[in-house]
């Protein structure tokens, strides 16, 4: 094992030997944190041990029995003690935490307490990528662009809420999973979003998030592949993710779908969704991260823009308004529905959004709008309607598309 994404795989199982044999979760989960730092310091220099997990497992139980000592250990920070710990001999596993329970039990017990219903959407995340993904309090941060500090505290008080709440490591009772996971997936799609768009910065994507949602996905469908949305949402990311090669220009600007070079797509990613969602459409019933994914097949395999088969993309929008209705779907169903039947038609599905809190203030809604009013020959509300959404995005390389955008109309 040479690949310090190996390493981050084995975060559950490391976390979840702990847990088992201490409880104390919020201390646990700093205990990791700090053997990954150690490790990160050590294993470059000293070389990697022959038994990883054993190698983390040790130190992170060191590392606990002294936050335990003392009441202020835990607020200690990862790299003023990670990095004296001594490594422990090579294979050398408290005897006690070398039983194991199975990998897959420790990610989603991991996953359903990150995601406690006693947290907020931002905490849920955060503490997901944190404790699951192995990610450290300072990539976080700089992922949602954000000091570490205010991550630091985020984190913090999610896991006191966890605490104060009496959740223990298991798995919630089988008649609040079905529940559960559902939130346990949005967390792992908003994820996903943010890498795939950052809603901020320079960058238009982070790939170390979108790379971390699809493996959370694939954990996530390899233990309960029966159920269709986790098949739908591992599908979803694995096809939106494939056009991420063609999505953005040598300087960084976006490139929106349909001027991208399709020969850049990753073939075997778009080839295994599309697998997946035929299998989990067969299968039924339909919930709305499979009709999204369905969406993005179609899309996907269009050879090209001018071949998208947008009739059958309109169906698939107007199902999926009826399974789960938001503005964010009316967006993209206003845009198919102009494709079909014409910009005047689309705008009109849009006017149905601007009264809508949840979206009228989104440059997404405003740039939507100036493209179909384009797309009618009204170029210079079309303009207006750009250089207005460039005004309320956040995201660097978005502003300087719809800049160009504006611009190309003048």
């Amino acid at each position: 094992m040479t690949d310090w994404r190996a390493v981050r795989r084995l975060v559950p199982e490391v976390l979840g030997a702990l847990v088992r044999r201490y409880g104390h979760f919020d201390a646990c989960e700093d205990a990791v944190q700090e053997a990954l730092v150690a490790a990160a310091a050590q294993w470059p220099v000293q070389g990697w041990p022959e038994n990883p997990r054993g190698w983390l497992v040790t130190v992170a139980s060191r590392r606990l029995a002294d936050q335990l000592r003392s009441d202020i250990a835990r607020r200690r920070r990862e790299e003023a003690d990670a990095l004296r710990t001594p490594p422990p001999a090579d294979g050398e596993v408290h005897p006690d935490l070398d039983a194991r329970g199975p990998t897959g039990d420790d990610t989603l017990t991991l996953l359903f307490l990150c995601c406690h219903p006693a947290l907020t959407p931002p905490s849920q995340v955060a503490l997901t990528l944190r404790a699951v993904g192995g990610l450290s309090t300072a990539e976080i941060a700089r992922a949602f662009l954000v000091p570490e500090a205010t991550m630091a505290q985020r984190i913090s008080r999610a896991k006191q809420r966890i605490k104060a709440a009496g959740a223990g490591f298991e798995l919630p009772p089988p008649a609040e999973q079905a529940e559960r996971l559902g939130v346990v997936l949005h967390v792992v799609y908003l994820v996903f979003n943010e890498g795939y768009t950052a809603t901020s910065g320079t960058r238009l994507v982070r790939a170390e998030l979108t790379d971390e949602a699809i493996r959370l996905a694939r954990e996530l469908h390899r233990l309960v592949p029966g159920a269709g949305e986790v098949a739908g949402l591992l599908a979803l990311m694995l096809l939106t993710d494939a056009r991420r090669p063609a999505r953005t220009a040598p300087d960084g600007s976006l490139v929106p779908l349909s001027d991208q070079d399709r020969t850049l797509w990753d073939a075997a990613a778009i080839a295994e969704g599309v697998a997946l969602v035929t299998d989990t459409l067969s299968r039924g019933p339909l919930g709305s991260y499979q009709l999204e994914a369905a969406i993005s097949a179609v899309h996907d395999e269009a050879p090209t823009a001018e071949a998208t088969d947008w009739p059958q993309i309109l169906a698939l929008y107007t199902l999926l308004q009826r399974v789960a209705p938001n503005p964010t779907v009316t967006l993209n169903q206003a845009v198919a529905v102009a494709m079909v039947q014409g910009p005047t038609a689309g705008l009109a599905v849009l006017d149905t959004l601007s009264t809508d809190e949840r979206i009228s203030a989104s440059h997404h809604l405003v740039s939507v709008r100036a493209h179909l009013l384009e797309m009618a020959g009204d170029h210079d509300v079309a303009r207006a309607g750009y250089q207005e959404a460039a005004r309320r995005t956040t995201s660097e390389p978005e502003r300087r598309h719809l800049l160009t955008r504006a611009a190309r109309l003048g």
